[in-house]
């Protein structure tokens, strides 16, 4: 068993301590090279405190002294075993890039093991599992990892939001206390963070230590940082479990899911490409370009007719649109929100010959066929809720949940439940040609329950596995997490889809917050970004299509919007979009994502520059009026210093977005400049009118030339 453990990737590292009775964290930051010191010199005790120095323990324990929060919480009958002593009692290594550890409490009768991994790109992943070795049961109430922050750290980074309104930063200092959320939604939430994140005062986009956590779980959860009179803060994560929710019984094992972690000296950007590097070396990523996607929800609602829908599609194949998604009203009964879900079988009214006409239609005209589903949900106003009231999940005592969106969701730890979905389902791909399915989930429940027992975890882990058995029979389809929206985004879900839904809400002004801090996890070919109506369907402001596209264009894009009433100039522009994310996606899916430090609140710069710095793509746009007159120079981070750039904007060229005089020197013609002088000295940026924008393409002089 090696005493120093230094485990290195990315520019990070992660060192422990495993000399003494339990592992003590000794480093989590930035790379320290090969040559570790046998020891770190200890701290000095304090009058009236404990009688040896403090440590940071990799699992912190009363029974070692510490005052905080306990990463174990739980008892046995009478609440016995309460404060376990977990001891180290072995490690292996897991390749050069992690280590398993397992520490025992003989006398409580319990084993931790806990694996710790470091990848390349710097992803630090860790996961606990809790095994009871004593003759009865062990109730567990939170198995948490606490993570120590580093020097310097004084601020914290997190996110909230609401449906329409997700991902939205908060920012505070660092206080002593702990700052606590917890999410008991039965699901992720509209409210929760991506991340928790705290960094050196002022830490920014590009500047700034920064050490982030995310939890990989799609169920009820706590987040927390703590700052006690000792020591560095401790950023924590766990599954937020009811009462009796886990109970190990003699030899049984509670796994938790993954915490995922990554220290930046480069600012949020830097934990940003992290995270990104780290999801597309997944076998699992997407491999082929992202389809351009045309989903009919804000086009046709629930008024499903056949030749309205190959109208729009006959539109969509016009426009060069790859995927056509049918959304929600296919099914029997659903000609409004209120009826029908559960019962999953394609309306014989509404589509007497079945989905095929229309399947052939799409597939014709050179486009896949996806279809909305809602699985995990269902309506009391429905066949199968009529034949099976014990499905609805709940906390029992006859009584239903109260409602959201007319629905309740459906048990899936039933095993009747959960084989009837998983029957329909696997049908319904089996006889017909669908490529791609929107799985929607559209409520919180806190009163997951089943048999009377609380159950959001089992309920988590089923849909999983549904997701998993679905995926099993048909590896070909692939899965859109939607959840109103961005309620399930998380690596959780990410493990077996290839998209979320960050927002139902397509607004291009509220977009610009919540695409920016969704991809601050995750890249954004794994994030569905739409262009909308002229309208926004959920706040009723106006925005032109320019500004929309250029919005959707960062992300896996698609249209929302009722194609069949574009005028010309609307049809060339949004055509002129498609064909541009085209001929870009490669460059936005495969790049370094980039965020300007821009001064002024009212303007955003942001992009993706190709690995190789060849090339680079930005959007500068404003989001309000400005106290000045002109936005000066702006910088453009991230590119090579010693590559010359060919510099243009290449949208939008039907329609002008500016509000001034005469041109910036370099517009429309284009400049040529070093990426050093770019990145320091910069460009004079057009003034835009409010809620406009510009796409500028940077490409080096050698690729630009053919050289």
């Amino acid at each position: 068993m090696r005493d120093i453990v230094n485990l290195r990737g990315g520019g990070s590292a992660f060192v422990l301590d495993l000399s003494g009775p339990t592992p003590v964290i000794v480093h989590w930051g930035a790379d320290l090279g090969e040559s570790i010191p046998d020891g770190v010199p200890a701290s000095p005790v304090a009058h009236s405190a404990l009688d040896r120095p403090p440590v940071q323990e990799l699992v912190p324990q009363a029974s070692s002294g510490w005052r905080g929060r306990p990463a174990l919480e739980g008892h046995r009958a009478r609440g016995r075993a309460f404060s376990p002593a977990l001891v180290t009692t072995g490690s292996r290594d897991l390749g050069v890039e992690g280590v398993e550890i397992t520490m025992t409490d003989a006398a409580a009768g319990l084993v931790l093991s806990l694996e710790i991994q470091l990848s390349p790109e710097g992803m630090l992943r860790l996961r606990s599992t809790l095994r009871n070795d004593g003759d009865d049961d062990f109730t567990l109430q939170s198995l948490s990892t606490a993570l120590p922050t580093g020097l310097g750290a004084s601020e914290i980074l997190d996110l909230t939001g609401r449906w329409c309104r997700e991902q939205h930063p908060q920012r505070q200092s660092l206080r002593q206390g702990t700052w606590l959320r917890e999410y008991r939604h039965g699901r992720t939430g509209h409210d929760s963070s991506l991340f928790t994140a705290v960094g050196t005062t002022g830490f920014s986009n590009r500047s700034g230590s920064v050490w982030a956590t995310h939890f990989g779980f799609s169920g009820n959860r706590v987040t927390s940082v703590e700052k006690t009179p000792t020591g560095p803060a401790l950023i924590g994560n766990a599954e937020l479990l009811g009462a009796g929710e886990i109970v190990l019984t003699a030899g049984e094992s509670y796994e938790t899911p993954l915490t995922y972690a990554s220290y930046s000296a480069r600012g949020l950007d830097g934990v940003t490409d992290t995270f990104h590097r780290w999801l597309r070396s997944r076998s699992t990523h997407p491999a082929t370009a992202r389809p351009v996607v045309l989903n009919t929800w804000e086009a046709v609602y629930f008024d499903h007719k056949l030749d309205s829908l190959v109208e729009l599609a006959d539109r969509a194949e016009l426009i060069g649109v790859e995927r056509f998604v049918l959304d929600d009203g296919w099914f029997r009964h659903r000609r409004t929100d209120r009826a029908g879900l559960g019962d999953w079988y394609v309306d014989e009214d509404v589509w007497p010959g079945g989905l095929a006409s229309l399947i052939d239609a799409v597939r014709a005209r050179g486009m896949q066929f996806g279809l909305w589903v809602e699985p995990e949900m269902v309506n009391e106003d429905s066949d199968v809720i009529r034949a099976h009231p014990d499905w609805i999940s709940g906390a029992g005592f006859g009584r239903t949940p109260v409602g959201w969106r007319h629905q309740q969701v459906l048990d899936l730890v039933n095993p009747a439940a959960f084989a009837y979905i998983l029957e329909r389902l696997d049908a319904l791909l089996s006889n017909n040609a669908i490529s791609y399915l929107k799985w929607d989930q559209n409520r919180d429940l806190t009163e997951m329950g089943h048999t009377g027992a609380p159950s959001a975890h089992e309920q988590t882990l089923a849909a999983y596995r549904l997701i998993d058995e679905l995926r099993q029979a048909h590896p070909e389809v692939e899965i859109e997490s939607c959840s109103s929206g961005g309620a399930r985004v998380d690596l959780g879900i990410l493990e077996r889809t290839e998209r979320v839904w960050a927002s139902d809400c397509n607004d291009s002004l509220e977009r610009q917050t919540i695409q920016r801090w969704t991809e601050a996890i995750l890249p954004p070919e794994l994030v569905g970004t739409h262009v909308g109506p002229t309208t926004s369907h959920t706040t009723s402001r106006t925005h032109s299509l320019s500004f929309r596209a250029i919005n959707a264009i960062f992300g896996h894009f698609g249209i929302e919007w009722d194609v069949r009433t574009l005028g010309d100039s609307e049809l060339l522009e949004l055509s002129e979009a498609v064909a541009l994310y085209k001929k870009h996606r490669a460059l936005i899916h495969s790049g370094v994502a980039v965020h300007g430090d821009l001064v002024d609140p009212a303007y955003l710069l942001g992009g993706s520059v190709a690995q190789d710095g060849s090339e680079a793509l930005y959007s500068f746009v404003c989001v309000a009026t400005s106290f000045d007159e002109i936005p000066g120079r702006v910088g453009f981070p991230g590119l090579d210093p010693d590559v010359r750039y060919d510099v243009t904007v290449i949208f939008p060229t039907a329609t002008s977005p500016y509000n001034q005089r005469s041109n910036v020197g370099w517009i429309p013609d284009g400049i040529t400049a070093s990426g050093r002088f770019l990145a320091e000295v910069g460009l004079p940026m057009p003034i835009l009118n409010p809620e406009q924008g510009v796409l500028i393409h940077l490409v080096s002089s050698l690729e630009a030339s053919g050289l």
